[in-house]
């Protein structure tokens, strides 16, 4: 019975997450909401299929756990002590000044000052879980907002310890010894002497005992052996840290750390990163099982006050924060809504305080209730905020953005490059590196501003119009550099100095075949495909790598590249869209010429040595190399030009 138990619940979570998440993405809300919205749909107050909740959050805090074990291993102990600052600096303010905010608040409403500061102190917390999986999903931990979001994140693990500590000894003093039980206070201090020992013990266990330990696993030639021990290595860290009531994921983080610049941390990533996407999945389908929707539904105007009275009180001290940071204005409404939830350490404060009498048991479960509805409104927060908010800041950022001024002054330069972008940099840098000047024209003031920051001489302004083009030299220039990324806005450069300044010999990129095809009707006979050289560079390193010497290999590749021009130029009349078969035609005639012409001459220097085939040592023959010219002869014909 209790395998076949397993093996349903097993199936319900399965399930659950199978179909609700994948619906949620596609939806544009984030795997998060759908792995809360599938716990809420299999829970008590959903299908029913799940009735005990709290023990699946007990176990799958463990994906929390394994999340901040892998967050720790990117984070050198020089880098994380790069980080002191905003962890114990911005940390702390948020930490005190919230919880010092929402008991002044409390406290004004009528609310017990025990009862105001315990629950400000849990409310203060925020979902690291939460946190860090949106940032992943969005690839934003290593911005600005990501490191602050997991350096306050840090510290509210971190500030557990006196919290916990000091609430048997407030216990003690409001009510008394005999209320709150004599011996919670010295078990106060006495816990937060045990919690630095076993910090202390994790760190130099760390230090002298890991790396030796995973060298000889290593030597067992075992892969599940090392994939034990390193899920050994994290549950023993988070059982040391539980036993002295800490946060398991803070000792799983220091030991990330403390591995961080060993050899094996890539070998542990890999081991660990599958087991921590499912626990952590099943962790945000608990906490939306657990939501007691009986507590919200006896007060839902309690809840739904606590609820926005803590997230604007946490908000407000957030945004101060981000602008004393600074954190940028595209990133703050992540940074504030990731921060601004409430979190799972937030259950354990919660329970502290009831141990320690500071909460009734009703007083708990409506708190809990509200952190929990918290972090189901986050990912929805963060979706409204994509879609609302962002455009409007982006909007916003841009009229407060002085308008960049067009060039104005006259320019003499022999050379005027259009399109300042990746292509357009490499030709300024050849030229300029060889004494050559050039008028640099682009019309993306982002991208203008961001070159001249680099000291580079670029002006704003359109190149396709015909004033600006003036002013630019173009009466005057010799050479065109059309180095726009987009076709049909460098087609229409292109015609408009055609007609204008013929006397101007235009050097243009071309995208593609289309591209290339338009500006050769145009007149415009120096064109480079911006994919052909560097697909030919890279075929040149493979045919090396398979035996062919350097000077053959390039000596192949600029036939190759002839022959593609030459093609080209037979197909250019061929340009209707209404003979297409004819276009087929000539593509498949010109790759079979090419294949005939490279085995005539493998065979002709092949009869020259008086041996067939390419040697072992790369020269040339006919059929040492025979996969090559096979895997030719049976691949589909397609264009050999490319684009």
């Amino acid at each position: 019975m209790q395998s076949a138990t397993w093996l349903n619940a097993l199936l319900v979570y399965l399930a659950a997450a199978v179909v609700a998440v994948p619906v949620s993405k596609a939806l544009g809300l984030g795997s998060v909401i759908g792995y809360l919205l599938a716990g809420i749909a299999v829970g008590p107050w959903g299908l029913g299929f799940v009735t005990e909740p709290a023990q699946i959050l007990a176990f799958a805090e463990f994906g929390v756990v394994l999340m901040l074990f892998l967050v720790g291993l990117e984070l050198e102990p020089a880098r994380l002590w790069r980080l002191r600052t905003p962890i114990f600096g911005w940390g702390t303010v948020q930490v005190a000044a919230s919880a010092a905010l929402m008991t002044a608040g409390a406290v004004a409403l009528g609310v017990a000052w025990p009862v105001a500061m315990a629950a400000a102190l849990g409310l203060a917390m925020s979902s690291t879980a939460i946190g860090l999986s949106v940032l992943n999903e969005r690839g934003a931990l290593p911005t600005t907002s990501g490191q602050g979001v997991l350096s306050v994140s840090l510290f509210q693990d971190i500030s557990a310890i006196p919290i916990l500590a000091a609430f048997p000894l407030v216990g003690a003093a409001v009510l008394g010894p005999a209320a709150a039980g004599a011996a919670h206070g010295a078990s106060g201090w006495m816990g937060a002497v045990q919690a630095l020992g076993v910090i202390t013990g994790i760190v130099l266990g760390g230090r002298l005992l890991l790396r030796p330990a995973l060298r000889w696993i290593a030597r067992s030639h075992a892969p599940e052996i090392f994939t034990a021990f390193s899920l050994l290595l994290v549950v023993a860290t988070a059982a040391l840290m539980h036993a002295v009531g800490l946060s398991m994921a803070l000792g799983a983080f220091l030991a990330g750390v403390l591995l961080a610049e060993s050899e094996y941390r890539r070998a542990l990533e890999t081991d660990l990163e599958p087991f921590k996407g499912l626990l952590l999945g099943l962790f945000f389908m608990a906490v939306g099982m657990s939501i007691d929707f009986a507590v919200v539904l006896a007060n839902p105007a309690l809840v739904a006050a606590i609820v926005l009275g803590f997230l604007l009180i946490k908000a407000a001290v957030l945004l101060v924060m981000a602008r004393t940071m600074p954190v940028p204005l595209m990133e703050r409404p992540v940074f504030v809504i990731l921060l601004a939830q409430g979190g799972e350490f937030g259950f354990v404060v919660f329970q502290a305080a009831q141990q320690a009498r500071l909460l009734s048991g009703g007083q708990t479960s409506l708190l809990i209730a509200a952190v929990a509805v918290s972090m189901l409104l986050t990912p929805l927060l963060m979706v409204a905020a994509d879609r609302l908010l962002l455009p409007r800041l982006q909007r916003r950022r841009a009229g407060q953005a002085k308008p960049m001024a067009e060039i104005a002054e006259p320019q003499d330069a022999p050379i005027i490059i259009a399109g300042s972008g990746r292509y357009g940099q490499i030709v300024g840098r050849l030229l300029f590196a060889n004494g050559l000047q050039a008028t640099v024209l682009d019309h993306d003031a982002e991208a203008v501003e961001g070159l001249r920051q680099f000291g580079w001489k670029v002006f704003y302004g359109d190149a396709g119009r015909l004033d600006l083009m003036r002013v630019a030299g173009a009466g005057r220039a010799r050479i065109l550099v059309l180095a726009i990324d987009s076709v049909e806005p460098s087609l229409a450069v292109a015609r408009m100095v055609r007609e204008h300044f013929p006397h101007l010999t235009i050097v243009a990129r071309a995208r593609n075949l289309t591209h290339y095809f338009g500006l050769r009707r145009l007149g415009v006979q120096h064109i480079e495909r911006e994919t052909l050289d560097s697909a030919l560079m890279s075929g040149r390193s493979v045919l090396e790598l398979m035996g062919w010497e350097p000077h053959q290999a390039r000596t192949l590749a600029l036939r190759f590249r002839r022959h593609s021009i030459e093609l080209l130029n037979q197909m250019e009349a061929l340009q209707d869209p209404a003979d297409e078969g004819a276009l087929i035609a000539a593509s498949r005639q010109g790759r079979r010429q090419l294949e005939e012409t490279f085995a005539r001459e493998r065979a002709a220097a092949a009869q020259r040595q008086g041996r067939k085939g390419w040697d072992g040592d790369g020269s040339a023959g006919g059929d040492a190399h025979p996969a090559a010219a096979e895997a030719a002869a049976r691949s589909p014909a397609r264009d050999s030009a490319g684009s």
